[in-house]
C-alpha cells in the first residue's frame, strides 16, 4: 500500500510518501524564521505560509518517492488535472489537533486529492502519530538526500523546490512486530501527555497539562530572559553548559499521585526570580546555570511521573515522543532511569519529534491494514480533537 500524507498543523507544512511501513520520501517547510520575529506563530501568518509551500513540498515528496508524476495541483478542477499515474492507494492527513486555519489547508487538499482518485481517505489525530512514532526505526542505507534547507536565492535543483527541506528519510521503516504494552509521554510545545498503550491502536489517555505544557514553560521562560525564539532549544544548548544545581525552582506536581502535570507555577517562579535579580541577565555563565536549573526542574517531572506511571501500570517498556524529546537532558534523563528501573525505552528519531508528515502516514497505512475505516471526504477539522476518543 502506498499513501501519501499531509500534516499542516501548526506552522511546518509536510508530505510524505509511505509504502509498506517504510518511508519512500518526507519534505518538510519550516516557518521558524518568520514566526521568529513575533516570538510565537501567528495562526493567520502560519495558514498563509501553508498555502504557499504545499505545492512545492508535495511535489518534492513525490519527486523523491519516484511514484510517478508529481505536477500535482490541488485546485477546484483537481479532478481534471490531477495525474492519473500516480501510485497512490489512499491519502492521509492531521485532522487535530492544531491550528485551525492550518489544519485546514492540508486537510482539504489531501480531501480534494483523495476525492480526484477516487482513493480512501484517512483523517489522523496528530498527538496519535506522534504515539507510534517511536515504532519508526532508522536502518542502514545509502541515501542521496541531503537534510539541508537551500539558502534563498540559491538555485535549487529540478527535483528540490528551495526552502523545501527533504530529510534523509528513505532509512525510516515501521516495526510494529516489536510493538508491546507500554506508558507513553508525548511532550510538545502545546501539550504534555502520559498515555497508556495497551496493545496496537489500543490506548487511554492515563494524564495531561492542566495548564502551561512542558514546550510551553521552556519557550516562555526563554522569553522572559530574551532568549530567539523558539527559546527551548536555546536553553538546551545554554544549559549543557550550566549548573542545573545553581537555582532552587519548583517542580510543580511531583508528588501528586495523579498523572497530570502543571508548569505555570514554574513559569510564574522564574518570572519573579527574574524581577527580583534583573543584573543576572548581564552574566552569560549565570544564564546558563539559570537555564540548566530551569531545564533540570521540567525534565525531572517528566521522568519521574512517567517512570511512576509504568510501575503503577506494569508494563516494560517507555516510549516518549513530540517535540520536547529532541532536549539531550530529558533523553539523558529517561534513558537513565529506564534502565535503573528495568524498562526498554523507545525514543522517537530526533527528525520525527517535531512535527513531520512520515509519521502520519505510517500510521493511516497501519490503520488501514489493521481494517478501520476510512473518513468522509465531507469529514471537517477537528481544533480541538482528543487522543482520548481515537
Amino acid at each position: 500500500m502506498t499513501i501519501l500524507a499531509l500534516e499542516t498543523s501548526c506552522d511546518e507544512t509536510s508530505a510524505a510518501v509511505v509504502r509498506d511501513g517504510r518511508v519512500l520520501s518526507s519534505a518538510v517547510s519550516s516557518q521558524i524564521k518568520l514566526h521568529a520575529e513575533y516570538g510565537g506563530v501567528v495562526p493567520e501568518l502560519a495558514a498563509r505560509e501553508h498555502l504557499r509551500n504545499l505545492m512545492p513540498v508535495v511535489q518534492a515528496a513525490l519527486r523523491d518517492a519516484k511514484i510517478g508524476r508529481a505536477d500535482l495541483p490541488v485546485s477546484q478542477d483537481a479532478q481534471q488535472r490531477v495525474p492519473t499515474d500516480l501510485e497512490l492507494d489512499a491519502v492521509a492527513a492531521t485532522q487535530g489537533p492544531g491550528l485551525p486555519m492550518a489544519l485546514l489547508v492540508g486537510f482539504k487538499a489531501a480531501q480534494a486529492v483523495a476525492f480526484a482518485l477516487r482513493k480512501p481517505f484517512v483523517g489522523i489525530n496528530h498527538h496519535e502519530a506522534h504515539l507510534y512514532s517511536p515504532w519508526i526505526r532508522a536502518v542502514a542505507s545509502s541515501l542521496a538526500s541531503g537534510t539541508a534547507e537551500l539558502p534563498l536565492g540559491q538555485a535549487a535543483p529540478p527535483h528540490r523546490p528551495t526552502g523545501v527541506i527533504v530529510p534523509a528519510t528513505a532509512s525510516w521503516v515501521a516495526d510494529f512486530t516489536a510493538f508491546q504494552p507500554n506508558v507513553s509521554l508525548i511532550v510538545s510545545g502545546g501539550h504534555t501527555l502520559l498515555v497508556l498503550v495497551e496493545s496496537a491502536l489500543k490506548h487511554r489517555v492515563l494524564g495531561s497539562t492542566v495548564d502551561d505544557a512542558a514546550g510551553e514553560c521552556f519557550d516562555k521562560t526563554g522569553k522572559l530572559m530574551g532568549l530567539p525564539y523558539p527559546a527551548g532549544p536555546e536553553i538546551d544548548r545554554l544549559a549543557e553548559q550550566g549548573n542545573p544545581a545553581a537555582y532552587d525552582f519548583p517542580r510543580p506536581l511531583l508528588n501528586d499521585p495523579g498523572d497530570d502535570f502543571s508548569f505555570s507555577g514554574l513559569k510564574t517562579s522564574v518570572r519573579y526570580f527574574l524581577r527580583d535579580h534583573p543584573q543576572l541577565l548581564d552574566d552569560p555563565q549565570r544564564v546558563r546555570d539559570l537555564c540548566a536549573s530551569i531545564q533540570a526542574a521540567i525534565v525531572e517531572v517528566l521522568v519521574k511521573k512517567t517512570m511512576r506511571a509504568a510501575k503503577r501500570n506494569h508494563v516494560r517498556c517507555v516510549t516518549a515522543s513530540g517535540g520536547v524529546t529532541c532536549n539531550r537532558a530529558l533523553r539523558r534523563d529517561l534513558a537513565c532511569a529506564c534502565e535503573r528501573e528495568g524498562f526498554e525505552m523507545r525514543l522517537a528519531e530526533k527528525s520525527l519529534c517535531t512535527d513531520n508528515a512520515a509519521m502520519v502516514g505510517v500510521l493511516a497505512e497501519y490503520k488501514l491494514m489493521h481494517g478501520v475505516a476510512g473518513d468522509s471526504l465531507d469529514a471537517e477539522i477537528q481544533p480541538g480533537m482528543s487522543l482520548e476518543f481515537v
